[in-house]
């Protein structure tokens, strides 16, 4: 687990800023952190029954995502952790950027509501161990928040 990260990503969180501002910088720190080329949230409404692109890092990405389609969807609709070590394998990826090879998407949810996900990329096949996985489970909390108090502000 990467604590240094950890203790950045919770001390870059400031209460008194809108949470736009804090998920952003929170996408900065693991942007520069990792070996990624793209890092972002995708904001979940049942009223376009997709995914809707938000705050990232990286190259121009896909603005909208079908629910229950690509890892992104697919990650959505099942409401679990997706760490696909080869995207060019996974049925029905959507590439974005044809460049990545590797993605981690992570669901964000609040009392059993999913709010969005957090996908990162990366250039490289198989990039995201265990110790990634683990961390970015333990940093998409703080989206969560952040993405729960932007829907209730």
């Amino acid at each position: 687990m990467n604590k240094i990260l950890l203790q950045q990503c919770q001390s870059i969180i400031d209460p008194t800023l809108p949470p736009i501002s804090n998920i952003s910088n929170l996408l900065a720190v693991i942007f520069y952190t990792y070996d990624i080329n793209w890092v972002g949230i995708y904001d979940y409404t049942d009223k376009h029954s997709s995914l809707t692109l938000g705050p990232f890092q990286g190259k121009v990405a896909c603005t909208r995502i079908p629910y229950g389609h690509g890892v992104v969807g697919t990650c959505a609709k099942e409401k679990h952790v997706l760490c696909v070590e080869d995207v060019h394998t996974f049925t029905g990826h959507i590439a974005c950027d044809s460049n990545t090879n590797s993605e981690l998407v992570i669901p964000l949810i609040h009392d059993d509501q999913l709010l969005g996900v957090l996908d990162l990329d990366s250039l490289h096949l198989a990039y995201f161990s265990k110790e990634i996985q683990s961390t970015m489970e333990r940093v998409a909390v703080y989206f969560t928040d952040e993405l729960f108090r932007c829907k209730h502000v």
